[in-house]
């Protein structure tokens, strides 16, 4: 079903949540390459670095603001005066404040309780307004928080001039069907922009990102490869193309470079692409299996959920265990321009196959060959 016509604005924090996972840290070379690359796709807003955490942080930052980018530009700061202060002149466009509005986080890590929360808000959200920034309030560990009283937050957030709320699911304990609950009831509530941070300690981040899409959030953050705390937030690519082919929405991010972002920031936070990572992994179009192999040389669509070239990659076909004789006769022509027969490629099979098991690898060109030499005179023959 499509629904290209409910707007969804990506909000990515690569270089802020991204850059907290534990032992990453971005150079400022880094960290505009990963700017400019993230602005080239067409990510609409970046959340760029915490300025409390020094000179060199607001520095970096200020680098980015001038780099004339498409792209808003968010800071991220605690939901203080002091923090707020540290943002003056940074040229961003936004500022996310962030504060605990759960019990256990405002009782057991600030020693505040909920009132002291409201009138925090309502102290703090002008003055970031006096700093020309549009503000959104980070409703951190939103998911343990009572619904009424962040209904409640939100409602003097928006009085004292925020035009958005982050809903942080901060410990990444909500599935899907709480998120759109959770959602569907802020929305509601309140006439705020609704934003979703999503952390991926169950394995659920994209999912439940895609669920606030669907209760009513309109902005959702997202990391590059889903880097960020623990094991870390909603994927950018995940989210891009999930919004695309589960719910018709195209937020205007264009994946056909991503490879080359992608590379970029493995090599920026030195945590390579797993090969089994959806959609960017090595191992995300290759296929091995006969069944499938057989089923994609006939037509693509038959085991083609995603189309490889919207991130401008291709299928790859390796040879292995699985592998049946097209496959093979695919791999002899590709790799070394020889055709070879049914009945060749059915007796090229098990040599295929006790290779890939000894080796844990596919064969390149060089071991085809060999497997053609190997082959009895009789049957060596191309076809």
């Amino acid at each position: 079903m499509k629904d290209s016509a409910r707007p969804i604005t990506i909000n990515d924090t690569t270089l802020r949540d991204g850059e907290q996972s534990a032992g990453v840290a971005f150079s400022l070379t880094e960290k505009l390459a990963i700017a400019r690359a993230l602005d080239a796709l067409g990510v609409p807003e970046l959340e760029i670095g915490i300025p409390a955490m020094g000179a060199d942080e607001r520095d970096a930052i200020q680098a980015i603001t001038h780099l004339g980018l498409s792209a808003r530009l968010m800071l991220w700061c605690r939901m203080r005066e002091d923090d707020i202060a540290c943002c003056a002149g940074l040229d961003a466009d936004l500022v996310d404040l962030s504060i605990p509005l759960s019990d256990q986080q405002l009782a057991r890590k600030l020693g505040r309780d909920r009132n002291w929360a409201l009138r925090q808000i309502a102290r703090c959200v002008p003055e970031a307004r006096a700093l020309g920034l549009e503000v959104c309030i980070g409703a951190e560990d939103a998911s343990r928080a009572d619904p009424e009283f962040l209904a409640r937050a939100a409602e003097v957030a928006q009085a004292a001039g925020a035009r958005r709320c982050r809903f942080a699911d901060t410990v990444g304990l909500l599935e899907p069907f709480g998120v759109y609950a959770r959602i569907a009831t802020l929305r509601a509530a309140c006439d705020l922009e609704i934003e979703m941070h999503a952390h991926d300690d169950l394995g659920l981040a994209t999912a439940n990102t895609l669920a606030a899409a669907r209760a009513g959030a309109t902005h959702l953050n997202t990391t590059v490869h889903g880097l960020g705390e623990r094991a870390g937030n909603a994927a950018l690519e995940e989210v891009v193309m999930g919004l695309r082919h589960t719910q018709g929405i195209d937020p205007g991010v264009d994946l056909h470079a991503f490879e080359q972002v992608s590379t970029l920031v493995a090599q920026a936070s030195g945590r390579p692409v797993a090969w089994h990572k959806s959609l960017v992994g090595d191992g995300a179009f290759t296929h091995e299996a006969g069944i499938h192999v057989d089923g994609l040389l006939k037509d693509p669509l038959n085991y083609q959920g995603i189309d490889p070239a919207e991130l401008g990659r291709s299928h790859r076909l390796v040879l292995g265990k699985h592998s049946g004789r097209q496959a093979v006769r695919q791999a002899y022509a590709e790799l070394l321009h020889q055709e070879v027969g049914l009945d060749q490629a059915e007796r090229l099979l098990p040599l295929v196959r006790r290779f890939v098991t000894a080796t844990k690898r596919a064969p390149v060109a060089a071991d085809l060959q060999r497997f053609l030499c190997e082959l009895p005179t009789a049957t060596a023959h191309i076809v």
